[in-house]
Order: C-alpha cells, then structure tokens, then sequence
C-alpha cells in the first residue's frame, strides 16, 4: 500500500474518531484522538517535507509529531488514571 494512503487512511480514521467521541461526549478520548492524529499527520508531513528537499520545515515538523505523540502518551496516562 502507497504511504500516501496509509498515511490519509490513518489520519481519516482518528478524526472521525474523535467526533464520534465528541459526539458521544467522552471528551477525554476524544482529545486522545485529536492528538495521535496530530502526531501521525506531522510525523508523515515531516517525512514528505524531507522527501522533497525542504530540511528546514522538516525539522519543525518532526519536532511538532514528537511533541503530540508526549502528548498523547499524557493523555493516555490522564484517561487511564480517570
């Protein structure tokens, strides 16, 4: 499978994740949603930045997935502990 796709596949999959949690009110799983998806569209965008020669946003970006993935591990600790 193309990493395009499996990156747009996963990134679908979290979001609509998160607005069924939304809509189901259990907010706490959504924010977990939203943040893995973050992570996974920046670690995947920062891939595709480097691929095309752009280091410097790649850098940013990669920074940015590393801080949504300590993020979702947070919130995966708070909806544990809850």
């Amino acid at each position: 499978m193309n990493k395009k796709w499996l990156s747009s596949i996963l990134v679908a999959i979290f979001s609509i994740a998160a607005l069924v949690f939304i809509m189901m009110g259990k907010f706490n799983f959504a924010v977990l949603a939203m943040t893995i998806m973050f992570a996974l569209s920046n670690g995947f965008r920062a891939k595709s930045f480097k691929e095309q020669g752009y280091v410097k946003e790649a850098k940013w970006m990669q920074y940015m997935a590393i801080f949504f993935a300590i993020a979702s591990i947070v919130v995966f600790v708070i909806v544990l502990t809850d």
